[in-house]
């Protein structure tokens, strides 16, 4: 992923200090779905044919993928099934496509010592290096398959699910922990791709929760030390000892 140094100054209490600043880099890259052009990804420059591939799966625009090729910038899929599309504008400002989620169905059952082992893994050293980047990790069998940064949260969940899709791994057995908050965008291109379980540091909000709700996403937010918030479907989660603190 790329990243440069800017020059900057650096104020602690009343003093000022230059300093050479590492920045995140952004990227705009073309995406063609059979051959027509759909739109821009604005995304980091690295993991682009998994961004491409869980993008069209994530949105609803394809039940499969074909082909991914990365051809001097652009970004080519080739998909079977695509569908129509409407727009509206998300929580970010940025364009999400109208498009109902699938229920998730999924047999998928996991102690909450996975919850808090998953947790630690949702970092990043360009984060902690720059806190320009989100971060999602994908967990399939219990084992950590791959972990992916970018300048968008979106994109980290695209490009999580992406690999899952070129690889041809059984999304149903997977989860996700991610930096991001939990929109209703975000659950329901976990819910598109049929990931049972999404794990978040951040928060999430009333439509997120809704949406979860709706299309059988376990919802787990602010997932932090010893301590994490489940919204829906707590099933999935095992071995807790209950309590009514209400």
């Amino acid at each position: 992923m790329s990243s440069h140094l800017e020059k900057a100054i650096q104020v602690r209490g009343q003093r000022g200090f230059l300093i050479d600043d590492t920045v995140v880099e952004e990227h705009s890259f073309p995406l063609y779905i059979n051959e027509q052009l759909f739109g821009n990804l604005v995304a980091s420059d690295d993991q682009l044919a998994e961004l491409a591939a869980g993008f069209v799966i994530t949105e609803g625009l394809a039940d499969q993928v074909e082909q991914v090729r990365v051809i001097d910038g652009q970004l080519r899929i080739t998909a079977t099934a695509e569908v129509g599309r409407t727009r509206s504008i998300g929580t970010s400002g940025n364009v999400e496509l109208s498009i109902e989620p699938r229920m998730v169905h999924a047999d998928l059952k996991i102690p909450s010592s996975e919850v808090y082992r998953i947790t630690k893994e949702i970092q990043s050293p360009l984060w902690e290096k720059t806190g320009g980047v989100h971060c999602s990790v994908l967990f399939c069998g219990r084992d950590l398959v791959v972990r992916s940064c970018d300048v968008g949260r979106h994109n980290t969940i695209d490009k999580v699910v992406g690999y899952a899709v070129l690889h041809g791994l059984d999304r149903s057995t997977c989860v996700i922990g991610c930096t991001g908050r939990q929109p209703a965008g975000m659950v329901a291109k976990v819910a598109r791709a049929g990931i049972p379980i999404v794990i978040s540091r951040a928060a999430s909000t009333d439509r997120g929760i809704r949406t979860a709700a709706a299309y059988g996403v376990t919802l787990i937010c602010f997932s932090r030390g010893d301590r994490y918030t489940i919204y829906t479907h707590p099933e999935r989660i095992e071995g807790i000892e209950w309590e009514d603190s209400s």
